[in-house]
């Protein structure tokens, strides 16, 4: 089965997954030319935003930053193992910079720490156990939706089950998290690329404050939100990356 991503190159399917394990590849070629849930949030933001970070990428935030870390401790321990961990109080210092200059992506011990305090917590809890044991970890999957490429890791596969990992400030306002960072958009793409009911995907929740852990089992309302959104999001492409428009020329009607 072939798939054409948005270079209009044509790719055999399994082979464009199998290539999709490797980090460098997935976020590199098909963080351009494909899209994601990352690349649907930020359409809805704007276009120009979308364009940017297509042309000049963008600074890693320290949330995306903790939440890899976060990832890999627990689904990819061997790959948290091979991270380079700095034992500075801050990332302006030499010895940090110098580590940096040497190895590429660097860590402090801190985040090292906070990881490993939260990765602890949850491999403690019989609830989490029980969804990833047995269960297969960062499965890559390639796909059209409505007529476009997209990629997508799921963090985790059980049976006909897909779990993901959140870590947040506020365990107790994650449901607002959730609309304001488009998890239900990530749901829609999630199920759709492979082939999940909206009743079998849920979030595994740990706050990273009281180490509280929740679990949110998504429904067809917030499969239907986030279908909207990428709908939304499509038409923006369309609209702004399909047909010879001046992006420049792009404003926003301000309501006084």
């Amino acid at each position: 089965m072939k798939i054409t991503l948005l270079d209009n190159k044509q790719w055999d399917i399994n082979e464009l997954k199998e290539k999709a394990y490797d980090d460098e590849f997935y976020y590199g070629y098909l963080g351009k030319y494909a899209l994601s849930s990352t690349s649907i949030k930020h359409l809805l933001s704007s276009p120009k935003t979308y364009y940017n970070i297509l042309q000049y990428g963008s600074q890693q935030s320290q949330a995306l930053r903790d939440g890899w870390l976060f990832h890999t401790c627990v689904l990819e321990p061997h790959v948290f193992e091979e991270q380079i961990f700095v034992n500075v109080q801050s990332k302006n210092t030499k010895k940090y910079k110098d580590a940096e200059k040497e190895h590429g992506r660097v860590f402090t011990m801190k985040e090292k720490n906070d990881a490993e305090r939260l990765a602890d917590a949850l491999l403690r809890n019989e609830m989490v156990l029980s969804k990833i044991n047995n269960a297969k970890f960062e499965v890559a999957e390639i796909g059209n939706i409505m007529d476009f490429p997209f990629r997508a890791k799921a963090d985790i596969l059980k049976d006909n089950y897909m779990y993901d990992l959140k870590s947040t400030s506020t365990i107790q306002g994650w449901k607002y998290s959730a609309d304001k960072y488009g998890y239900d958009v990530q749901c829609y793409l999630y199920c759709r690329l492979f082939n999940i009911e909206p009743g079998n995907m849920g979030f595994i929740v740990i706050d990273k404050g009281s180490l509280d852990i929740g679990f949110a089992n998504a429904n067809e309302e917030f499969y239907k939100r986030g279908e909207m959104k990428v709908t939304k999001a499509l038409q923006t492409y369309r609209e702004w990356f399909m047909d010879d428009v001046d992006l420049d020329q792009y404003y926003i009607n301000i309501e006084l």
